[in-house]
């Protein structure tokens, strides 16, 4: 009985052994999961969609991108973590996530720092000295940056009254995603409320924060137009957003696949940087279809210049010598 019961474990085992062989290929392809917390019809998502179509084709197979949005898997917060422990293989995260442990990434967020669109370009662009340093404080975290996603300038969004001088925010509540624009909360006399981007449209509606900051660009694939009345174009700081691999997946890649990659994040980097601007210009004209829209004057951003001055001797005690280097070469943009 027992020599019956061997054979036919054996003939079974050599059964499933020939079926694997047809029905499986040589190779299986490599899937990178990647963990977005924005919706994916909000541009970050549209720029993955690409990345992703460029790299599925261009690997011949051997590699397979898969996206999910909307903090399906990690909320934005727990994405650097996810991504340097391995946990997932790819993630998108704030900049400002990496604050924690690398403060100097919080340089863009130091008010006014970065006034233009074009000291921007150069700040962000990967070979400047700005983000080779970041880059390379992020690597040691165990994630590697593929590229910078532009998201766009901080805009303030409030329920109940219209934001135009610093004082229009003294004693109030405000969502913050990030130490420095904390500080710059806390300079004008508002009090921070470090918030996740997906838990802020439950907060506004709750009346949790009297006001927020945000990307323009959030506001109406976020639909926050239906629970904040008014925003008010101040343009202190850029939001930008980095796309990460875990190293030890990105070691394990041949060659061919880390190229594939890097082509395809140079070009979808570019492609979106250079069409932010247009991108925002047409989430502000949704806005003031939806909402009341503040747009400051020289004189006003003067004012808001003078009120947040100490923001910047803040960032450089709290993130010492790599701080002090980065915002010298933000001013020789």
């Amino acid at each position: 009985m027992k020599k019956e019961i061997f054979m036919k474990v054996t003939i079974f085992a050599i059964l499933a052994l020939v079926v694997t062989m047809f029905t499986t290929p040589a190779w299986a392809a490599k899937t990178l999961r990647i963990t977005l917390q924005l919706p994916i019809k909000h541009h970050l998502g549209a720029n993955l969609i690409s990345f992703k179509e460029e790299v599925n084709r261009e690997s011949g197979g051997s590699l397979e991108v898969k996206i999910y949005p909307s903090a399906q898997l990690y909320k934005d917060k727990e994405v650097p973590q996810a991504v340097s422990s391995g946990a997932i293989e790819m993630g998108v995260a704030s900049l400002s996530q990496f604050a924690g442990t690398i403060p100097a990434v919080d340089l863009f967020y130091v008010p006014f720092l970065l006034p233009s669109y074009d000291k921007v370009v150069k700040a962000t662009q990967y070979d400047s000295p700005i983000r080779r340093s970041i880059d390379a404080e992020i690597l040691k975290t165990g994630a590697r940056t593929l590229w910078w996603q532009a998201y766009g300038g901080v805009v303030l969004l409030s329920k109940d009254f219209a934001v135009r001088m610093p004082d229009d925010l003294k004693g109030k509540k405000i969502r913050v995603f990030g130490k420095m624009l904390g500080e710059f909360a806390k300079a004008v006399g508002a009090a921070p409320t470090v918030m996740s981007g997906s838990k802020q449209f439950l907060a506004y509606q709750r009346g949790t924060v009297d006001a927020g900051m945000t990307g323009i660009t959030a506001v109406k694939p976020r639909k926050l137009d239906q629970v904040m009345n008014y925003a008010t174009i101040t343009n202190h700081a850029d939001i930008e957003f980095l796309v990460l691999i875990n190293e030890k997946t990105w070691q394990g890649l041949s060659k061919k696949e880390q190229q594939v990659l890097v082509t395809a994040a140079r070009r979808v980097e570019k492609e979106l940087r250079g069409k932010i601007q247009s991108l925002e210009a047409d989430a502000l004209a949704y806005a003031k279809e939806h909402m009341k829209v503040t747009e400051l004057g020289s004189k006003e951003i003067a004012a808001w210049q003078e009120a947040t001055k100490s923001v910047e001797k803040i960032y450089i005690q709290n993130s010492g010598p790599l701080g002090a280097e980065l915002v010298e070469a933000a001013k020789a943009l």
